[in-house]
This record gives C-alpha cells, structure tokens and sequence, in this order.
C-alpha cells in the first residue's frame, strides 16, 4: 500500500532531489540493491508518470504542482503496490492539470494493475475516476456501490442532495 497526499509541495522533501526521493523507498526496503539498479528503475519511473528521466538530479522547487504531484505517484508506483490512496490528491490543483493526473491515474492503473481508494470531496473528479463509490456523512457510510448507479439512481437523500449540488453548464446557462 502507497500515498499520495493532497499537497504536493509539502510531499517532497525540498533538499533532495526527486530522483533520491524516488528511489528512497526502493533503498529502505532494500529492493534493486544497486544504485545503478535504483537510478535506472527512477528513471523508467519517471517516464511512466510522463516526466523526462533528464530530471531525475532536479530539486522538488524546480517543478509545478502537477509536476510534483506526478513525482508523488512515481515514487507510489517504487514498491509496485497492490492499492494506492489518494486522499485529496488533485484538490490542489488546478481543473486542467486535475484531468491530467486523473487520465494519468487511470493509464496506470491499467497498465500496472493496483486499486485506487480515492477520497475526495469533488464529486466530479470521485465520478471520473471511480468504478465504485462509497458515500459517508459524519463518519457514517451513506451508500455504496457501482459508481453510474450511484450517480443516476441514489437512494439515500444525502446522496441525492450532494448530487443534485454538482455545478452544471445548465444551471448557468438556462
């Protein structure tokens, strides 16, 4: 199991490169005992989460926050996790670099196989990414289930309240 946080500028450790941040966790577990090994699985890392290896010397401040956030999900993927959370990790991004990283997420999910426990307050973002859906209020589990069947049909009126709040170009525009 892996994290990834919502803050991308507080995730990374500012006096060390990503490339070290990266293969930080390879190192503690003692997983490619090499540091040849470890620069050359970064650097593959690097491109899986479409940055370019060139950067692996680079420092965290030298990049945008869905650069970093990119960074964060490498250095998730070091130890091939079977699950990753995300807790708020696009929230403090801007709407083009969200569906960025959420497009990003769904590739690699695909290609590397793990589950995403996305927890999120943007029911967008929660409708994108998620196959199922699990709604709470207070600590309380509202609802769960397939996500389209929570969106089309809700059965509880928590449920259907949060929908309904949802900003759509129709309530602006009619």
């Amino acid at each position: 199991m892996q994290i990834v946080f919502q803050d991308p500028y507080s995730s990374l450790n500012p006096r060390i490169t990503i490339g070290s941040a990266i293969a930080e966790p390879l190192q503690v577990h003692g997983i490619l005992t090499t540091s040849r090994a470890r620069k050359e699985r970064v650097a593959e890392l690097l491109e899986k989460v479409d940055l370019p290896s060139s950067c692996i010397n680079r420092y965290p401040h030298e990049f945008s926050g869905g650069q970093r956030q990119r960074i964060v999900i490498a250095r998730a993927l070091a130890l091939n996790p079977s699950f990753i959370i995300c807790d708020e990790s696009v929230s403090a991004l801007d709407v083009s670099v969200q569906a960025q990283v959420l497009n990003l997420l769904n590739d690699l999910k695909k290609e590397f196989g793990f589950t995403v426990v996305f927890i999120s307050h943007d029911l967008s973002v929660v409708r994108y990414i998620s196959d199922r859906i699990m709604v709470m209020n207070r600590g309380h589990i509202e609802e769960t289930g397939p996500s389209e069947k929570i969106y089309n049909n809700p059965e509880s009126k928590y449920t259907r309240r949060l929908i309904e709040s949802i900003p759509s170009i129709r309530k602006f525009i009619g």
